[in-house]
């Protein structure tokens, strides 16, 4: 019983944290802290895991990347330039408490799937007669740039000052277990698209719908930026606007104890 309890509140602490991630108030609630102390560095290797799963805008990056990589060796190299730019940051900005607004830093990750898309469709040489950046510096930086978003996100949890390397080590490799569970069924699903006739056709659609995509969610994202910098444009005051969400973050955390709590007894 008391192994079925420990590990349900390590279930408890990812699914509390995949919901905080969707709410525009992004505090956690003591009972969510909690949570995630008592899983320990699993806890962080898991959400870290499903993190990455779940962020819609780092897999739509990860797949603008891929998208025309064919060689084994092009696929490693481009997405470890990503990867070491990502970590960089998410490692030096956490050590060093560095924290980004957000909505603007995801903002900024949405615009990179513009770019990689653009990039993609060979934009740079058809629309503006130039000669398109080095891609591998770009994905780097973009890279670097999506670690402080990644970083932001960590420092959201309860880190331990006394195990802040493995908390943070523990996150990344979540992070790149993630990342390659989607970009394997990435690969599988363009390696067998490639060979059907309708894959040039399909290519030209998936890119475009990636800068329609990275525009939409850079869109979003101003919204929340504004939504939560200037609340009372948004029909009700400050305080009411905090206090709603901490209400609804309350009754989030009862439900999911509750049913924590009758699953163990069963």
């Amino acid at each position: 019983m008391c192994s079925v309890i420990k590990q349900s509140r390590w279930l408890l602490a990812a699914a509390l944290f995949l919901m905080v991630g969707q709410a525009f108030a992004h505090g956690m609630s003591e009972a969510e802290k909690q949570a995630i102390i008592d899983g320990g560095n699993l806890s962080y290797l898991w959400i870290g895991a499903t993190h990455m799963l779940s962020g819609y805008d780092h897999l739509l990056f990860v797949f603008g990347i891929i998208f025309f990589l064919t060689r084994f060796s092009e696929i490693v190299k481009y997405i470890t330039a990503f990867t070491l730019g990502h970590s960089v940051t998410l490692i030096w900005a956490t050590f060093n408490g560095v924290q980004i607004n957000y909505f603007l830093i995801d903002a900024v990750i949405a615009l990179s799937i513009c770019y990689i898309a653009f990039a993609n469709l060979d934009g740079f040489n058809k629309h503006l007669n130039i000669k398109a950046p080095n891609l591998l510096a770009m994905i780097t930086g973009l890279g670097l740039i999506h670690g402080l978003g990644l970083s932001t996100r960590l420092q959201q949890l309860p880190l331990s000052q006394d195990d802040l390397l493995m908390n943070i080590i523990s996150f990344n490799i979540g992070i790149e277990l993630g990342q390659i569970a989607a970009l394997t069924v990435m690969l599988v699903v363009l390696a067998g698209w490639r060979r059907a006739a309708s894959f040039v056709q399909f290519s030209r659609l998936s890119n475009y719908g990636l800068i329609f995509a990275g525009l939409y969610l850079f869109l979003m994202q101003m919204h929340g930026y504004a939504h939560v910098s200037h609340p009372d444009e948004f029909g009700f005051s400050r305080d009411n606007h905090y206090h709603e969400h901490l209400q609804m973050e309350v009754q989030r955390v009862e439900e999911l104890r509750a049913r924590s709590v009758h699953d163990s007894i069963d």
